[in-house]
């Protein structure tokens, strides 16, 4: 197969910071995905309902003219929100999830939450509207092992906070081991969980093998082959849990390549050529449209986008840019490390 047209992806995960950075970044997402999920750990947070208002108008003006792209928002959990903002930020449609980030587990996630029966009320207004959280599946524990916090989580804090509450749906982003595909492809419905494009093709020795490489560094970190096989597997499988959430997540690359480097993959330029090779790789291509474009509509509740996205196999390597220009400083595109023949065609 040379060529592939799958309805228009959405990306279930994504950050667009704001300002200068927001304004450079938010072309490479609009350019191949109709709809995304936007994270809310700004400096300040998102938190209530005008602020979500406030962030989408700023996204808005942003846009290249002409683009086709609907951001979907969220709302930063912490202890002191609202269940009633919350309940009238999705009942205006403005607000289609809820972010769950356990205080301190990654960038700009101070503001989160420590302890769950402090949110449970929020949690139990959003079970009654049905509105989705996304959680960031790692405890924060400092006696668990960086690698081993993904698996905890869903031991520790996510099957009690499911058990606790139930018909609450929950989305498990970026999962990263063995450990959080078998868990949520066991469950129903309510649940789902997305996977980022870096994951699916870096494992932990890509970070550290041959002298650190910073610009492979994410959270949650890569893990051991086994689990990105995993990955890999429920991926490809057409299974609806599983959906497409790249993690973009823009820094400047000084703030990249120094003494205590940020934490993310800029994915958003290349993400649908990385795709295609991954998926054929495994031989299932006609899974694509499944994990990047049906799924993730499936468990929002959204419709399916009627425009298409082609993508073309060529006979030299796709080239892209090394960097992104922006405002607040270059960014550094995530290179897979081999040549990758599949590119949207314009």
């Amino acid at each position: 197969m040379t060529e592939i047209s799958i309805p228009r992806p959405d990306d279930w995960h994504l950050h667009l910071r704001d300002g200068a950075m927001l304004e450079g970044v938010l072309p490479e997402s609009a350019r191949d995905f109709a709809r995304a999920i936007i994270m809310p750990n700004l400096v300040p947070p998102v938190v209530t309902g005008a602020d979500a208002a406030a962030y989408r108008e700023r996204i808005l003006r942003a846009l290249p003219e002409g683009a086709a792209f609907e951001p979907l928002m969220t709302l930063y959990l912490t202890e002191d929100t609202d269940p009633d903002d919350v309940a009238a930020a999705h009942a205006s449609g403005l607000v289609k999830a809820v972010k769950l980030y356990p205080a301190g587990a990654t960038t700009n996630s101070a503001s989160g939450v420590r302890d769950f029966d402090k949110v449970r009320p929020v949690l139990e207004r959003m079970a009654e509207i049905g509105l989705p959280l996304c959680v960031h599946g790692e405890v924060t524990d400092p006696a668990v092992d960086i690698f081993d916090r993904e698996a905890v989580f869903i031991e520790r804090v996510l099957d009690p906070v499911r058990r606790a509450t139930p018909g609450l749906r929950v989305v498990m982003e970026h999962i990263t081991t063995k450990d959080g595909v078998d868990y949520v492809r066991a469950q129903g419905d309510d649940m789902g969980a997305t996977i980022t494009t870096h994951h699916l093709i870096i494992n932990r020795n890509h970070i550290l093998v041959g002298g650190i490489k910073p610009h492979y560094y994410c959270l949650p970190v890569a893990k051991r082959e086994s689990h990105r096989l995993a990955l890999v597997a429920a991926a490809v499988s057409g299974d609806r849990h599983f959906f497409l959430g790249t993690d973009s997540a823009p820094h400047p690359t000084d703030k990249k390549e120094c003494a205590c480097g940020c934490a993310g993959c800029f994915t958003a330029t290349n993400t649908m050529p990385l795709l295609a090779h991954v998926f054929e790789a495994e031989g299932r291509l006609d899974r694509l449209a499944a994990f990047a474009s049906l799924n993730g509509p499936a468990f929002y509740r959204l419709p399916v986008n009627p425009g298409t996205l082609t993508l073309v196999k060529t006979d030299t390597p796709t080239l892209w840019p090394a960097q992104i220009v922006t405002g607040a400083g270059p960014v550094t595109l995530f290179d897979p490390g081999f040549p990758v023949f599949w590119k949207v065609k314009g």
